[in-house]
Formats: C-alpha cells, sequence, structure tokens
C-alpha cells in the first residue's frame, strides 16, 4: 500500500471534476447496487500510463462529450484495497487492471479498458475511445 499523502494530487486529479471516491468495500457495493442509469468508474494508480494517458483522458473525454454519466466513481489500487478488491468483483471476467476505465448501466458492466488499452496511448486517443463509449452507452444530458 501507498502512503496516503503521496496519492492525495492524483486522486484530486479526479475529484476535482466530479469524481466520488470510494474507500470501501461497502461504498464499492452501494454505488454499483443503487445508481440508476450510467456510472463512470476509474480505477485509479500511480503508474505512468495512469498519468499520462488514463487522468488526462477521462477528463478530456468528459469536457469533449455531450453525453454525461449519471454517476462518476474512483477506486485506487495500492491506496483502497479493499474497495479496489470489491471493484474487481464487479468487473469480472476481466482481469485485475489498473488503471482501468469502466461503464456500468443499471448495475451492470457494459464497457471495460483495461489497461493494455491504456499503456502505450494517448490521452487524446483514450478520450476518443471513451467519447465513443459515453455515446454509446449514456443518455444526452439535454434529453
Amino acid at each position: 500500500m501507498y502512503p496516503p499523502h503521496l496519492l492525495i494530487p492524483m486522486r484530486e486529479d479526479l475529484t476535482s471534476v466530479g469524481f466520488e471516491e470510494l474507500t470501501t468495500a461497502d461504498d464499492v457495493v452501494n454505488a454499483v447496487e443503487n445508481t440508476e442509469g450510467t456510472m463512470l468508474v476509474v480505477v485509479n494508480s500511480v503508474c505512468g500510463c495512469a498519468a499520462g494517458a488514463a487522468r488526462p483522458g477521462v477528463k478530456a473525454a468528459l469536457a469533449a462529450s455531450p453525453v454525461k454519466p449519471d454517476k462518476m466513481v474512483t477506486v485506487f489500487a495500492g491506496g483502497d484495497l479493499e474497495a479496489t478488491a470489491k471493484m474487481r468483483e464487479y468487473l469480472l471476467p476481466y482481469p485485475p487492471s489498473s488503471p482501468a476505465i469502466g461503464i456500468f448501466k443499471d448495475g451492470e458492466l457494459v464497457h471495460f479498458i483495461e489497461r493494455h488499452h491504456i499503456e502505450g496511448r494517448s490521452a487524446q486517443m483514450i478520450a476518443q475511445h471513451l467519447e465513443m463509449a459515453l455515446e454509446e452507452f449514456c443518455t444526452p444530458a439535454n434529453a
């Protein structure tokens, strides 16, 4: 587990744009099982591909997309061990991956971007991928 004070800026990278941190297994269960509509999940990480591609790509997609998820949550691999382990149960059949990005619709995983789809790609590529997924699975804000 990483020292909590080292994770603060990486956490704030997402919470500053409206993500809710899930830090316990109960938080995860509540979010996944009680969110109607769409929920965007980011499994945050300290790695370079999280800093250079995943978080900037997610933020760019949200800024550019005309559609938004109903809820946005994050767990931090290496920081929120219990919450991350529980979230990974909901992300099955995909293997543990961080960073990773998922979209749930009415509690069911409908889209998942694994680490190997993030690693080696630019933030712009991640943003374009996520924008397409948001447009496919989320309701337009003005609908």
